[in-house]
């Protein structure tokens, strides 16, 4: 693989690692940005606010529309025992509203045609662990994984549950990610366990998911 084709597939992944290292940077270098932190703290104190958040990330999903951006709003400002359950309902939500409306369509439509390899690994490999794996490693977007369970007829109960129990693990450490540098910045200090932890962890999880997108691609093209 090229340097270009993998920076290409993996941009999603990579620009979230790439940012939180950023963000740590220059908060502990450039300047003061608690005003940042304590306003988006504000903001997610109302819960009428996160409700909403999860509502609209609910919306997104459903339209394929990039519903991930709704991380960005909640886990740097709340803690991950109160994120990851906003998240992963929304994203729930968001799948479920994805696979009824896919089904609806009954054809390859939307963003199925811009990934073609994934909706022949779903269709070859929509078991439950596959399912799972695909929800939990970055790499495999979350639209096209909606879409394609719904159009391919995947059952409903294993895609729940998989949905479910994958985003309780991705969202556990994005939130985690997030949320210590965060705390990173405001403190000016990188160099603690619930910062580094989190960030390895995630370089695992994009390290396997890497390894793991190219199986399904090898697997589909065969």
């Amino acid at each position: 693989m090229t340097m270009a084709s993998f920076l290409k597939e993996h941009a999603g992944p990579l620009l979230l690692a790439g940012l939180v290292v950023l963000g740590i940077g220059l908060g502990i270098g450039v300047g003061d940005p608690e005003w940042i932190l304590e306003t988006g703290r504000r903001l997610t104190g109302d819960p009428w606010l996160l409700a909403g958040l999860v509502v609209l990330m609910a919306i997104l999903f459903t339209f394929a529309l990039p519903g991930s951006l709704v991380v960005w709003l909640i886990a740097p400002f709340v803690a991950p025992w109160v994120a990851v359950p906003l998240l992963v309902t929304g994203s729930v939500a968001g799948a479920l509203g994805g696979y009824w409306l896919a089904g609806r369509l009954g054809a390859d439509r939307g963003p199925l045609r811009h990934h073609p390899w994934l909706v022949e690994a779903l269709r070859r490999h929509g078991d439950f662990l596959n399912l799972m794996a695909m929800r939990t490693f970055p790499g495999f977007p979350h639209s096209v994984i909606n879409y394609a369970g719904g159009m391919l007829g995947l059952p409903r109960a294993t895609f729940l549950l998989a949905t479910t129990l994958g985003l309780c693990v991705k969202w556990g450490v994005y939130s985690s990610v997030l949320y210590g540098a965060a705390e990173a910045i405001e403190d000016g200090d990188a160099l603690q366990p619930w910062t580094l932890v989190p960030l390895g962890v995630l370089a695992l999880l994009l390290a396997v998911g890497g390894w793991l997108r190219q199986h399904y691609r090898r697997s589909g093209e065969a």
